[in-house]
C-alpha cells in the first residue's frame, strides 16, 4: 500500500531502511542496529556501575583496610576474585531467562568492580586518569575501525584461534609470575603484550557483534565486550603504574 505522506511503501518500511552493515548482510540492518544499541547500552551501564563501585572503594579507605590487613577481609577478598567466575557458570544456563541473567550480570559486574577498585586503590589519581582516557581513545577507534573494515567486506573471524591462545599463554604466564616474580621490565612488557591481545579481542568480538551473535545472545555479548575493555584498562594500568613508580 501507498504512503502518501512519507512516500513509501508499508512494504518498505518494515524491510528496513538502513543500509547493509557488511556486503553479504541477509538480515535486517535495523533488527541488526537495534541489537547492537541494546548490547552498548548493557556494557555502558556496566561501565558506569565499574566506576561507581572502584571510586567508593577507592575514596573510602576503611574499605580497603579491611580487605587487606583482616582475616576476614582476606576471606572477603578471596570471595570477591572468584565471584566473577562462579557467577558465569549459572550464568551460562539462565542467560536467556529475564531477569535472572540481568540479576546474575549485575553480580558479576560488581564483584569485578570491586577488584578493580582495590586494584586502584594503590595507584595515584593521575595514573588512574591517564589509563582511563587511553582505555577510552582506543576502545572507540578500534570499535570505528571495525564497522569501517566490516562495511567494507573484511573479516576478522580468523583471529579467533590466535587470539585465544594468546590468551592461554597470558594466563600461564600470570600463575607461573606468582611463584616467580617478575621485575620491572618483565612486568611491563607483560602488560604491554596484554594490551594488544585484548586490542585485538576488541576488534574480534565487535566483528562477531555485527555479523554472528544471534539476538539471544545479548548477555554474552555484552560480557565479552566488557571483559575486553576492563582487561585493556587494567593492561595499560599497569604499564602506567610500573613507569610512575
Amino acid at each position: 500500500m501507498w504512503n502518501r505522506t512519507f512516500g513509501k511503501t508499508e512494504t518498505d518500511v518494515e524491510s528496513g531502511s538502513s543500509e547493509p552493515l557488511y556486503p553479504t548482510m541477509v538480515e535486517s540492518p535495523d533488527l541488526r542496529w537495534s541489537f547492537i544499541r541494546k548490547i552498548y547500552s548493557i556494557v555502558a551501564i556496566q561501565l558506569l556501575l565499574t566506576a561507581v563501585v572502584g571510586a567508593i572503594v577507592v575514596s573510602y579507605h576503611p574499605i580497603v583496610t579491611f580487605l587487606t590487613t583482616t582475616r576476614g577481609g582476606f576471606a572477603c577478598y578471596i570471595l570477591i576474585i572468584i565471584t566473577p567466575f562462579i557467577t558465569l557458570c549459572p550464568l551460562s544456563c539462565y542467560y536467556q531467562r529475564h531477569p535472572v541473567n540481568y540479576v546474575l550480570l549485575g553480580i558479576f559486574t560488581i564483584a569485578l568492580a570491586f577488584g578493580i577498585g582495590l586494584s586502584c586503590a594503590f595507584t595515584s589519581g593521575k595514573v588512574i586518569l591517564e589509563a582511563v582516557i587511553l582505555t577510552a581513545v582506543v576502545v572507540v577507534s578500534l570499535t570505528l575501525f571495525t564497522f569501517w573494515a566490516a562495511k567494507r567486506g573484511s573479516d576478522f573471524n580468523f583471529l579467533g584461534p590466535f587470539l585465544f591462545g594468546a590468551l592461554m599463554v597470558l594466563i600461564v604466564f600470570s600463575i607461573i609470575q606468582i611463584f616467580f616474580p617478575m621485575g620491572k621490565i618483565g612486568v611491563m612488557i607483560y602488560a604491554g603484550v596484554s594490551a594488544i591481545v585484548f586490542c585485538g579481542y576488541i576488534v574480534y568480538d565487535t566483528d562477531n557483534l555485527i555479523k554472528r551473535y544471534s539476538y539471544d545472545e545479548y548477555i554474552w555479548a555484552a560480557v565479552a565486550l566488557y571483559l575486553d575493555i576492563i582487561n585493556l584498562f587494567m593492561s595499560l594500568l599497569t604499564i602506567l603504574r610500573a613507569v610512575d613508580r
